[in-house]
């Protein structure tokens, strides 16, 4: 278990701030704080202040909004504030000014006042806080097209603490998770999103200064989609992967084509933001299939090209700026230069040292604006590969500071299932949020100690557990996927079988044709540390009195993650130890079983909170046959 980090040595906030000087004296709140502003927009972070004053400090809180001069927080609106989103916070003996020159700073002025809040306890000490930004975009992109439909108000209270963390753009990965009118098919059985649930979501957004940025797979990653009898006729190659229509639809079909044109139509004028994510990325087929005429004679970096400036004139009738995945574009260097200068370049790697990190200087070195995008490496994992998540954001967010990039989009995806918890997610979030904020600030090694604090209210072991659970898979294996497909994968049978079982479920990912078995990774020591350290009785302290449900929440996602891990090392010595012909007590398997089945409720149960249907049947149809397998070779 690594060792305790002690709290003195961790800085007070989570989001760090450009500069702050300290002032003489100290300000120690009253019993009954007098929160004022000249301006109704100030009512929301006040009233969110007051909230965090009550649960922290249990002190009652007014507010006024006549421009009154006094009060124990004052917010006023200064010219002199020169930054969009900035602001100028200065505690004094008397209390707290907070100075901006847009709603938006104001805002993000009161977020850091909260911190202090729950940092310094009644007494501030005197300082003066000038802050503002490192990048325009601040975003968190988040995979609700596997499986896993966060419902409105999952998605809301989500928001809400991005925004406190000052992040101002969120995106949610739709495929099949939209209701069309004109193809309502594509949507059936997806507990899909309404247009009056997208411009609620939108609505929240607005209240706390997030651009809601539509987000749509576009050419590939849509193999559900064609999967289905009336549009099986627009796939580029059927049968790849294993899909019946493969992945992506045919790039020269002007059907197909068609088909996008209508989904654009329905979906992307819901939303207010100026920038649309149309994806496009991973198209697999390429080139292979019914383009492979045009790809022989043009390249099919061409045929790639061609394609995206249709979108882009499509976008242009929405009155929207093109964002695209870059992987595709960098593999076809030389057509770099031709991109209309107005499409934004998402150069997404998910590895600390990935090699297209350096690359975004291709993009900015022709003029083409471009956004940095990590991982919170929570994906295909039950508790995120920690070291390599903060890794992967520290090292992309230097190189997007240094080339000057417009921002930052931290993703967090649902491969397979997406049985990762979103609890576990919080920490990649707020990790993405400190450093898109003001990256030099952030000390990566005291920040989970710092997350704990600020976020649950933690001064004991809640940090140490959540690197013990972030690092637990990488003891087992390089490949820390490795604990989250043993937990169902078959312990006989090959691992084709491993594969038909996911899709005969519809739990959407690439496979590859030889998909590796995961169950053999790690020796048995390796195995057994990690059951023993994600097990221990005193691995979770008791949840803060007083948290919200989202954050207790978000620790019952801890557990229910470290228990996955625990189950699924159990599983990797069992079925290791069944492939090599050795004898199993019957008893080993039953237990183990047993212990499936209440993780499956709690499973159940923790999903049913947060999330719609969606595909929590064919999760638990992959827990139940797991189940089944060890009782069957226990008889």
């Amino acid at each position: 278990m690594p060792a305790r980090r002690p709290a003195a040595d961790v800085p007070a906030l989570l989001i760090p701030v450009r500069k702050r000087r300290p002032l003489p004296g100290s300000f120690r709140w009253p019993d009954t704080v007098r929160l004022t502003s000249c301006r109704d927009a100030d009512r929301l972070p006040l009233e969110q202040l007051a909230a965090e004053l009550k649960r922290q400090l249990g002190l009652r809180s007014t507010c006024r909004f006549n421009g009154a001069a006094e009060g124990s927080v004052v917010i006023r609106r200064d010219p002199a504030v020169r930054a969009a989103e900035g602001y100028r916070l200065t505690v004094q003996k008397t209390g707290v000014e907070i100075a901006a020159s847009t709603d938006a700073g104001a805002y993000y002025g009161v977020q850091t006042l909260r911190e202090l809040v729950k940092a310094g306890g009644r007494t501030l000490d005197g300082c003066r806080i000038d802050d503002a930004p490192d990048f325009a975009r601040r975003g968190v992109y988040y995979d609700v097209a596997r499986g896993k439909v966060p419902t409105v108000e999952t998605l809301k209270a989500l928001i809400e603490r991005l925004a406190h963390w000052k992040l101002n753009e969120f995106q949610i990965y739709i495929k099949n998770t939209f209701t069309w009118s004109a193809h309502p098919a594509i949507g059936k059985g997806f507990s899909s999103y309404t247009p009056e649930d997208i411009l609620a979501i939108q609505a929240h957004c607005r209240l706390h200064h997030v651009r809601f940025v539509p987000s749509m797979a576009t050419l590939s990653h849509n193999e559900l989609t064609l999967q289905l009898p009336e549009y099986a006729h627009l796939a580029e190659l059927p049968g790849y992967g294993g899909w019946e229509g493969g992945t992506m639809l045919c790039p020269t079909d002007p059907k197909a084509f068609a088909l996008t044109r209508d989904l654009y139509s329905e979906f992307v004028p819901l939303f207010e933001a100026d920038d649309i994510n149309c994806c496009c990325d991973e198209p697999w087929e390429l080139g292979n299939g019914r383009s492979k005429s045009a790809a022989n004679r043009i390249g099919r970096g061409r045929v790639y090209l061609n394609y995206l400036l249709k979108l882009h004139k499509l976008c242009g009738t929405f009155g929207k700026r093109m964002n695209i995945w870059g992987d595709i574009v960098l593999k076809y260097p030389e057509l770099i230069p031709e991109f209309p200068k107005d499409v934004v370049m998402l150069n997404w790697d998910y590895d600390a040292k990935g090699g297209r990190i350096p690359r975004s200087r291709e993009f900015a070195e022709v003029g083409l604006p471009s956004l940095v995008c990590p991982g919170t490496s929570s994906w295909q994992r039950h508790g995120t590969d920690l070291p390599n998540a903060m890794g992967n954001v520290t090292n992309f967010v230097k190189v997007g500071k240094r080339l000057k990039v417009e921002g930052v989009l931290n993703t967090d995806w649902g491969d397979f299932g997406h049985r990762n918890p979103l609890g576990v997610s919080l920490h990649g979030y707020a990790h993405g949020a400190a450093h898109a904020w003001y990256g030099a600030g952030v000390d990566d090694a005291t920040f989970t100690t710092t997350f704990a604090q600020q976020c649950f209210g933690d001064r004991g072991g809640l940090a140490d557990a959540i690197r013990t659970l972030g690092e637990a898979a990488r003891l087992v294996s390089p490949d820390s996927r490795c604990l989250y497909h043993a937990l169902v994968e078959p312990m006989g049978g090959s691992a084709d079988r491993f594969v038909q079982r996911f899709r005969r479920v519809s739990l959407v990912g690439h496979y590859p044709a030889q998909f590796p078995s995961l169950i053999d990774k790690g020796s048995s020591e390796a195995l057994q540390s990690v059951i023993e350290m994600l097990s221990a009785a005193d691995l979770w302290p008791a949840a803060t009195p007083s948290l919200p449900d989202f954050e207790l929440q978000a620790l019952a996602d801890y557990r229910l993650a470290a228990a996955m891990d625990t189950l699924a090392a159990e599983r990797s010595l069992l079925g290791q130890a069944y492939r090599m012909g050795c004898e199993i007590p019957p008893a080993e398997l039953t237990a183990w079983a047993d212990a499936m089945a209440d993780l499956r409720d709690g499973f159940e149960g923790l999903w049913r909170l947060r999330f719609r249907p969606g595909k929590l049947a064919d999760n638990l149809r992959l827990m139940r046959a797991a189940e089944a397998e060890c009782r069957q070779l226990a008889r």
